[in-house]
């Protein structure tokens, strides 16, 4: 009898074993190994425990019977029960701990494994796996049930609007039409809210493509930093939208068709020593002369040239006016050149190292313009001073200088600015019944030393500051961070709002921060409305700075608690474990963890839980729908030995390349900064890293909060996967009841339902859509939702140059 038949299948069989139970070894070694690292950092002991275990397990199976499957089906009992100790019935921080090993247990459970196993020793296979299956399927019904379970999911219904407070704040704000977006956020006033109503929750499923535009302008040209975005928000004057590309076109558009009806391209001064190149938008002047109709297509056309007129920052440091009619600069705008330099009486000039990536304010009669500095390349940057400019002739109106705060008259010819000053690169927000415009302060460089910061630094960094509209003189100022070593500037245009608060009508001033908080401010003197108390933050700063005792949080807040090892997560238990040593080896304490030499975990890192998409705030029903996110990064110091070499990256570079964005010359401390991330390059935190919310903006109660958004554009295989993935970005409202955000990692806008959260509609975009999208009435009637995709270099989300408006049919 020939025995090759039978003998085949037992040897490979036997084959399989040996190299299951040299798997499941050097799985125990490698748990083991690093375990014992851990539990020398203060970690928990349970990774050398499953190691030892494991390594148990695969020697037992090198013996055969049913020891070794007992001996594994222990080790998983005990991983389901310090998963369930640790996390509980949440899925990803389960899956983390468990699929590894729930998938070997299933391969262990194979019949190839028990006819080995068997063959080699028959006692007790049979009731050893059936005791390893039972333990398999009490994690599977686990698994199945954390699946179902959000634990940090917030549910509840927003309060209907009420008529008095809705009454009562309707008259204070701006007053465009309805089916208009003349500025950045709507208004002036920044709400990101649209009182049209066309689009409901019972119709917004119907919405589909309208019209789908190309620019023509993406990512890549020669000299483009890697942070080039695609981040407008078209305005809608008359029957015309207006918007600006990544390389400094302004194309205008028929609002209605899409096509387009001019545009006009600058010609920018190279090379720029540029670390953002973006355009957020434009700012519009109405002129004198009277509002046209919002119906017609050819409503833009003011009744004497550049009578009205459109603002564009450029990234050579001009401002430019431009004819909304034709397109065209309008000649007597800076005295006869079209445009104003804002490098005029400015320090340290370096092309490139200074302009406005968002558009400035407009009143009746003042042009109002911050602009960003060189983040972290050194103590010599220019000045972030604000300046105010006549409309109409482009005038110098005033300055304020946080280096010389009180004389805000014009500049003498022959001075300059106060260099390395705190500058404005966000959206500012106006109030011209109360004579005011805020603005929203960043830091002064280097954003995590600060031993050699100025008074006015120390007073103004991070801060709204009301200024003036007549003087440019500071009314009132409210720090939101003090003594800011985390980069946590305020990155986000002040939303402005009539609220009831009690029988009082009180104006309010909404300011969201990277570090979570939602200040809710009286706008006329900066008195907190909801309730901020002052909290001792973690001590300890490099040497030569200091740290705040304390710092501000407000009853509104979209904090994320604070880091646990327990929250560590990886896609597997390795990496999980991986995550858990580099946490215990960084130095955090805590939320203003100060920046360290060894490292220090910084949660919620600089990305911000708010950035510079900010808020929507529905004036009517008094309430804010957010979009908070949640990313930890590391901060190490660097100790320069001199003020000049190039020293984070540790490599030669050209002399004329821009310099590592981290160096601050000039410091005693460079600095690297970098996401908080797995060695697979995931987050080491366990999602979800984003979520949508709304709450009542007179109580401060949050009335839901979901996770948002899937890893589908983020992960290797597009995963379809529900996790909550940050957003860069704005959300608008509409008085229909929807609001809309597509600036989430994955590309998708949505549409969601304000009185509870939830998502309504999805439409799929071809690029990222990392914008603020906005809405308009056309000029057949139809409500109209505007969307800009073109993608984010520095998130990686794909490039595009598309702006598509979405519509309900035609009936």
């Amino acid at each position: 009898m020939n025995p090759r038949p039978s003998a085949e299948p037992a040897r490979s069989a036997s084959v399989l074993l040996a190299a299951m139970a040299v798997l499941i070894g050097l799985a125990g070694v490698a748990l083991a190994v690093a375990g014992a690292w851990l539990i020398a950092l203060g970690g928990s002991w349970y990774y050398l425990v499953a190691g030892l275990g494991l390594a148990a397990a695969a020697l037992l199976l090198r013996r055969g019977g049913g020891a070794g499957l007992m001996v594994y089906a222990a080790v998983v009992l005990l991983t389901l029960a310090w998963a369930l100790w640790e996390v509980g019935l949440d899925w990803w921080p389960m899956a983390a701990r468990g699929d590894v090993f729930f998938v070997i247990g299933l391969l262990l459970l194979t019949p190839w494994v028990a006819r080995a196993l068997a063959l080699r020793n028959a006692a007790g296979v049979g009731s050893a796996r059936a005791v390893l299956g039972v333990v398999l399927v009490a994690f599977l019904v686990a698994a199945v049930f954390s699946w179902m379970r959000d634990p940090r999911r917030i549910e509840g219904i927003l309060p209907p609007a009420d008529a008095t407070a809705a009454t009562a704040s309707a008259p204070a704000g701006p007053t465009a039409a309805a089916d208009e977006w003349t500025a950045y956020g709507g208004t002036g006033f920044g709400q990101r809210y649209s009182a049209l109503d066309q689009i409901t929750p019972q119709n917004v499923s119907q919405l589909e493509e309208a019209w789908h535009f190309r620019t023509g302008d993406v990512r890549g040209q020669p000299g483009d930093p890697e942070e080039t975005t695609f981040e407008v928000t078209p305005l809608k004057i008359g029957g015309r939208l207006f918007l600006c590309t990544p390389h400094q076109s302004v194309i205008a558009l028929d609002a209605t068709t899409g096509q387009q009806v001019w545009r006009y391209t600058p010609q920018i001064a190279r090379p720029l020593a540029l670390q953002h190149l973006t355009c957020r938008g434009l700012s519009y002047y109405p002129g004198a002369a009277a509002a046209p109709s919002a119906g017609s297509a050819s409503a833009s056309a003011s009744p004497a040239a550049c009578d009205a007129k459109l603002f564009m920052p450029t990234a050579d440091g001009r401002v430019i006016a431009l004819d909304p009619a034709s397109g065209q600069p309008c000649p007597a705008f800076g005295g006869g050149a079209g445009q104003i330099d804002l490098w005029k009486n400015m320090p340290n000039v370096k092309a490139g190292s200074y302009y406005s990536t968002s558009p400035p304010v407009v009143t009746r009669s003042l042009l109002i313009v911050g602009g960003t500095v060189l983040d972290n390349v050194s103590t010599k940057e220019t000045s972030g001073v604000i300046r105010a400019f006549d409309a109409n002739t482009g005038a110098l109106v005033w300055n304020w200088d946080s280096g010389n705060p009180e004389d805000t008259a014009p500049i003498a010819a022959d001075r300059t600015y106060t260099a390395n000053s705190p500058n404005s690169w966000s959206i500012s927000s106006v109030d011209e019944a109360l004579g005011l415009v805020y603005v929203p302060m960043g830091n002064q460089p280097p954003d995590q030393w600060g031993g050699a910061r100025s008074e006015g630094a120390k007073k103004y960094s991070s801060a709204v500051v009301a200024l003036d509209l007549a003087t440019g003189r500071v009314r009132w100022s409210f720090q939101t961070v003090h003594h800011d070593l985390w980069d946590y500037d305020v990155p986000a245009q002040p939303s402005l709002v009539d609220l009831r608060v009690g029988s009082e009508t009180v104006p309010a001033l909404v300011q969201p921060t990277k570090q979570g908080e939602l200040f809710v401010l009286d706008r006329r003197n900066g008195k907190p409305i909801l309730p901020v108390n002052e909290r001792a933050a973690p001590q300890g700063a490099a040497a030569g700075d200091v740290t705040a005792p304390t710092q501000p949080s407000s009853a509104l807040s979209f904090d994320p608690p604070a880091l646990k090892p327990s929250d560590m997560w990886g896609a597997t238990v390795f990496d999980q474990l991986a995550c858990r040593i580099a946490f215990h080896r960084l130095r955090y304490e805590g939320r203003f963890t100060p920046p360290s030499t060894e490292g220090s975990l910084i949660h919620p890192g600089n990305f911000g839980v708010f950035n510079w998409g900010g808020v929507a705030v529905d004036p009517r029903r008094q309430i804010v729908f957010v979009t908070p996110a949640s990313l930890a990064f590391v901060s190490r110091l660097v100790p320069r030995a001199d003020a000049t070499s190039l020293y984070v990256q540790g490599k030669e570079r050209p002399n004329d390349s821009l310099p590592a964005l981290n160096e601050n010359f000039g410091a005693p401390f460079a600095v690297k900064l970098s996401a908080f991330t797995s060695v697979l390059g995931l987050p080491c935190q366990a999602p979800p890293w984003g979520y949508v919310a709304a709450a009542d903006l007179r109580t401060g109660r949050v009335a839901w909060m979901h996770k948002n958004g899937t890893v589908r554009d983020s992960s290797p295989l597009p995963l379809p996967f529900a996790m909550g993935v940050p957003n860069l970005g704005g959300p608008i409202m509409t008085a229909g009841g929807v609001a809309f955000l597509s600036g989430t990692l994955d590309q998708f806008v949505r549409g969601y339902d304000v009185n509870d959260g939830r998502e309504l509609w999805r439409s799929r975009l071809p690029a990222g859509g990392q914008a603020t999208p906005m809405t308009y009435r056309g000029a057949d009637g139809r409500q109209y939702l505007l969307v800009v995709a073109g993608g984010h270099g520095s998130l990686g989300t794909r490039t595009g140059d598309h702006v598509i408006a979405y519509a309900l049919p035609r009936r």
